[in-house]
């Protein structure tokens, strides 16, 4: 039997699609391209409502050409009634560990639905095995599932409450990849912030027994929300500082209104966000800020607009995710009355994108002429070699060695990335 993994959306659904994939070897399955396949494993996204669409439009494709399509990720969890109901199984994100018996049930005509219960279910993924694909970076569920309860998330429906991991395995697991050459390792999280919460311990302890690891190697840490990463600031600081770790930091406001936080159900103000920042930036050198704006969500005024701009404005971050609100199935948001007209959510999402991107070159022109230490990933979607700085910067070589550390001269600058020469 041959079978083809398709998978979109975070690094937690391509881990995921790792484990599936070991799974599939060891029954003695043939994990191969799209046009051999008998089966399509579809793993899905539905953070976004663009994104659910294309999830059912590509769904439907599959299924027109011939393909037996199995679904899974987050949109059986978000939006069942997107799925085509021609396909040959639905499994939730807690339930990839089922995905042999969904192939065998399909094999015999019946068709398994295994999505109801994710509460129930409590298993272990880093107990799974994977596939060693090879290459520079390595991604590495540390948890799954969140604290938080904000009003516009489907992905809570399908990743449920925090479940940390053991740090024994999570250390394993990087043990492991850094032996088999791995240079990056991406610790991958709905929120790493609340990391070890519900098991005694936090992320900054975490990230102190993985640095303490021999080996030449980087940690990406994903993304915190401001109100657990406060509660261990002191400590995330001082683990910060360890060479092995970027100094990269994804921490979303959401907002610059209070008023619009407290409707989004995000439980932190603007004015604790901007404290973790300024921390941050004192002991941090070189600080590579990310932040996510959520535009036009129900009941933002004009003020409350501004109020965002001007954070931005002050804080000045390297990168913005700006994202349209969509409503999204099931969620207090997609309820909530006053809801933006599309075209000024339009209009507001323009005008950030176009401050982000003044911002980011302003920014990104104080690289010029410096040199840095690259981690090289491999070659760039237009040419060139492309690689990440210290601080996790995206530059473009010429040339150079795949998955080394080299030095770098910074030669040119874009709002959106560097561009750099070996220096000998």
């Amino acid at each position: 039997m041959r079978v083809h993994i398709e998978t979109y959306g975070c690094t937690r659904n391509k881990a995921d699609a790792e484990m599936m994939e070991a799974l599939l070897l060891r029954a003695g399955y043939e994990v191969v391209d799209l046009d051999s396949a008998d089966y399509v494993i579809m793993n899905t996204c539905a953070v976004k409502d663009p994104t659910e669409k294309h999830m059912a439009r590509r769904i439907k494709e599959l299924l027109d050409s011939g393909k037996r399509v199995i679904v899974t990720g987050c949109l059986p969890h978000v939006n069942p009634s997107a799925i085509d109901e021609r396909v040959s199984g639905i499994l939730g994100v807690k339930s990839i560990d089922r995905i042999i018996g969904a192939i065998e049930l399909a094999e015999r005509g019946e068709k398994l639905i295994n999505v109801e219960g994710w509460r129930e279910r409590s298993i272990d993924k880093l107990e799974i095995p994977r596939v060693w694909k090879g290459g520079v970076v390595f991604v590495v569920p540390i948890s799954e599932g969140c604290l938080n309860a904000c009003t516009y998330c489907a992905t809570r429906f399908a990743r449920g409450v925090l479940k940390s991991y053991k740090p024994g395995l999570i250390v394993k697991w990087v043990k492991e990849a850094v032996a088999k050459g791995y240079k990056e390792i991406q610790l991958s999280s709905e929120d790493t912030g609340c990391y070890g919460f519900d098991i005694g311990t936090n992320l900054a302890r975490l990230l102190d027994e993985i640095t303490s690891i021999e080996g030449e190697f980087r940690i990406r840490v994903g993304m915190m929300n401001p109100n657990n990463a406060v509660k261990v600031l002191d400590e995330l600081i001082e683990a910060y500082k360890d060479n092995k770790i970027y100094k990269f930091l994804h921490l979303p406001v959401q907002s610059g209104d209070n008023e619009i936080l407290k409707r989004m159900g995000r439980p932190y103000t603007v004015e604790e966000f901007e404290e973790i920042v300024r921390e941050f930036r004192k002991h941090i050198k070189d600080l590579n800020l990310n932040t996510d704006i959520i535009v036009g969500f129900p009941g933002e005024s004009e003020e409350a607009f501004q109020n965002t701009v001007e954070l931005i404005k002050r804080v000045r971050p390297d990168k913005i995710n700006v994202s349209r609100f969509s409503p999204r199935p099931g969620t207090v948001a997609a309820r909530m009355k006053d809801q933006i007209v599309g075209w000024r959510v339009k209009e507001r999402s323009r005008y950030l994108h176009r401050l982000r991107l003044s911002i980011s070159y302003e920014i990104n022109r104080r690289y010029l002429g410096r040199e840095m230490e690259v981690l090289t990933h491999g070659e760039g979607k237009k040419g060139g070699i492309e690689g990440r700085t210290m601080n996790y910067k995206d530059i473009i070589l010429p040339e150079a060695p795949v998955g080394e550390f080299v030095k770098v001269k910074v030669t040119k600058t874009t709002s959106t990335y560097l561009l750099g020469e070996l220096v000998d």
